[in-house]
């Protein structure tokens, strides 16, 4: 495949994020930050800084037992006490549903550090400092949880494991494994399920059997969701803390292996790979400050592998740990970002050409199944256009005609569909050019909220940023087709009809754009983000004076440092926090919640309408700070519509880093002037 190659540069040096006492030993800091990890399958590990567990999907190994994406809490905790100078201390934290935090281990941490991807803690016991350090095995359901100290020192090890659904409560009685151990390995194995073998290096095991009952999950219950939990106690450790010397185990689903100095070095080689790979691709990264270095390790942990019948070598992208499986919609959007921007165009073209195989009647899938059994669902206006846009961005990066002629057909399919009319009245109007979408009962933009039968946002009618990505999608198709010889004129002649009829968007006094067109009551013309897209996307239907109206209209009531809001303030429906049970939760989603993905479409607005990229790059700063909140090293997928914008949604999204990502490297190798791609022209 023909790619344009870079100038090697070498990446800058990673700094850990580094929080001191003052967090640590905070309990409600502590517990706000959390460490998430992935290992490309779909799998994942996460907790607090604190060590609590405050959330269901908190746990050291989270693995697809029902491929492709059947999630299960396999290994909770590992609670460690330490023996040193004749004084015990416990390393670990918990929260019981009497309300009682104990032991507090949170507070003998004396600093913790995000370093590369791996969380580390060190704990101050006595005149001995124990270092803890938990990551991940990239392709394998195996996490290591090790210990090393700079004196001597014993740990106790307490395992607790489950076998529930990640998204679920705990049933006791559908978990009666086997456990059985040979000294140095534990086997824990729920017959039909799956088998855990835990490995250790520098001691030795012992098989428990006992359930610890009633552990408090305090954001679920501010989720509205069960708040308690219970693990199965299958296994106690005794280790020996030696200088300078690891010491713990490897878990997994498969085959283990106790080698813990191994392990870490491969972690830390692939961390490494991850960010020279991104700058050899893009030599503005061998200059870029630290935040954005961070994203770029960040974007790892969202491509996955998808093997799928014909297709084994199949990839996809998880939207967001911990709870998204992959997403039509936020996989296009995310891929420049999560694969162009950072040097891996093999998995784009993979992604492309998985999600190729699910185009059925000119649509890409919304909702992709976890588990084997379940069909994906179609309902959504807007992932098929970002799909054609992918492509776009794909073919420009690499110059892959092959790859283009054989996807064409498809594309042109997706074109003809939507012309002639698909499911869910998505269709074009023959009389302006436009596509409508929508039926009563069902959610197809980005503003997807449902709870029950209330769809909070259905934006019936002709959607402005449809529209966008629709004029854009024509655009793109014949500069598509013009590349490998075929007929760009249809596609033109659509654009240009489809421009014509954007017009009407353009609001009586001229400060911006019509939200939704020809809804069931008319035209909306709530204030929304959606807009800026038909000023973002590489072809604008919009003439130079309405992008900047749009922009000036936006930029006051919408922006903020860590997003767009989805709704103004001061509007009937506006929320300013998106908190509560579900049904609250879900009414605030789009209703003036911050998204942090649109921070990008708004960093490449604003540089076409002001030809300033670092001005335009100075808007995405304010995701820097964040990465030392919330998931850490990572962005959040939404926040508080009002100050102080409190993290919420998804802590790890991944349409929040790739967006912000691609943006921030757009802009550093853009022209001073804005890159403005010529209408579509009539041939």
């Amino acid at each position: 495949m023909p790619t344009r190659r870079s100038k090697r540069s070498e990446p800058p040096p990673l700094a850990p994020i580094r929080l001191g006492p003052e967090i640590a030993n905070n309990l409600a800091a502590a517990e706000r930050r959390e460490w998430w990890l992935a290992n490309g399958r779909g799998g994942y590990a996460g907790g607090t800084v604190a060590g609590t567990l405050t959330r269901r999907y908190h746990g050291l190994l989270i693995a697809p037992i029902d491929p492709p994406l059947g999630r299960m809490l396999v290994l909770a905790k590992a609670d460690a006490t330490a023996t040193a100078g004749g004084a015990s201390y416990p390393l670990f934290t918990n929260r019981w549903g009497s309300g009682a935090i104990a032991p507090e281990g949170y507070r003998l941490i004396e600093d913790f550090t995000l370093d590369g991807t791996i969380p580390v803690w060190r704990f101050r016991c006595g005149e001995t400092v124990v270092e803890q350090r938990i990551w991940m095995e990239p392709g394998a359901d195996t996490v290591y949880v090790a210990w090393r100290c700079d004196g001597a020192a014993t740990l106790s090890v307490c395992l607790l494991a489950n076998g529930r659904d990640h998204h679920g409560d705990t049933w006791p009685d559908g978990f009666r494994p086997d456990i059985a151990t040979d000294g140095t390995t534990l086997m824990v194995t729920a017959p039909g399920r799956f088998a855990l073998t835990v490995a250790v290096a520098g001691g030795t095991a012992e098989a428990r059997r006992d359930w610890y009952w009633d552990f408090a999950l305090p954001v679920e219950r501010e989720r509205g969701l069960g708040d308690r939990d219970a693990h199965l106690h299958v296994g106690d450790l005794s280790l020996v803390l030696e200088p300078g010397k690891w010491a713990g185990f490897a878990a997994g689903v498969g085959d283990v292996s106790a080698d813990l100095d191994a392990a870490l070095r491969r972690r830390i080689a692939w961390d490494r790979v991850v960010v020279a790979r991104a700058a050899a691709a893009e030599p503005a990264f061998a200059k870029a400050p630290d935040w954005v270095t961070r994203l770029i390790l960040a974007t790892d942990a969202f491509l996955v592998a998808r093997p799928i019948a014909g297709a084994p070598e199949g990839k996809s992208v998880i939207a967001g740990y911990p709870w998204f499986g992959d997403w039509g919609r936020d996989t296009m959007i995310s891929l420049p970002g999560l694969c162009l921007a950072t040097g891996r165009a093999e998995d784009a073209r993979t992604i492309l050409e998985t999600f190729a195989r699910f185009v059925d009647g000119g649509m890409l899938p919304n909702v992709f199944p976890e588990g084997a059994a379940d069909r994906p669902d179609y309902n959504t206006a807007d992932a098929t256009l970002w799909y054609v846009e992918a492509w776009r961005a794909y073919v420009a990066a690499t110059g892959d005609e092959a790859a283009l002629r054989a996807v064409f057909p498809t594309l042109a399919g997706i074109v003809a569909a939507h012309q002639q009319g698909t499911r869910y009245g998505i269709g074009v109007d023959p009389a302006d050019g436009l596509l409508r979408a929508g039926e009563p009962g069902v959610q197809l933009t980005w503003m997807d909220a449902r709870v029950g039968d209330w769809v909070v946002t259905p934006r019936i009618g002709k959607p402005v940023e449809i529209n966008a990505l629709w004029y854009n999608a024509l655009a793109a198709m014949a500069e598509l087709a013009e590349r490998i010889g075929g007929s760009a004129a249809p596609y033109r002649e659509a654009a240009e009809k489809a421009k014509a009829g954007f017009g009407r968007f353009v609001m009586p006094d001229g400060q911006g754009l019509y939200d939704v067109l020809d809804g069931p009551n008319g035209h909306d013309a709530s204030l929304r983000p959606n807009q800026i897209f038909a000023v973002s996307l590489p072809a604008s239907p919009l003439d130079a004076a309405t992008q900047r109206a749009v922009l000036e209209r936006c930029e006051g009531p919408l922006v903020t440092a860590l997003g767009l809001r989805s709704l103004a303030p001061g509007s009937a429906a506006y929320c300013p926090a998106c908190r509560g049970g579900v049904p609250e939760r879900d009414g605030a989603y789009h209703q003036g919640t911050v998204w942090a993905w649109l921070l990008g479409a708004w960093a490449l607005a604003h540089f076409r309408v002001h030809g300033n990229a670092k001005a335009a790059q100075a808007t995405l700063a304010g995701i820097a700070a964040h990465l030392a909140d919330a998931g850490l090293g990572s962005v959040s997928e939404i926040f508080d519509g009002d100050a102080p914008f409190t993290p919420r949604g998804c802590p790890a999204q991944a349409w929040s880093v790739a967006c912000v990502l691609d943006a921030w490297r757009t802009l550093a190798t853009a022209p001073s002037a804005p890159r403005r791609p010529p209408a579509p022209r009539r041939s």
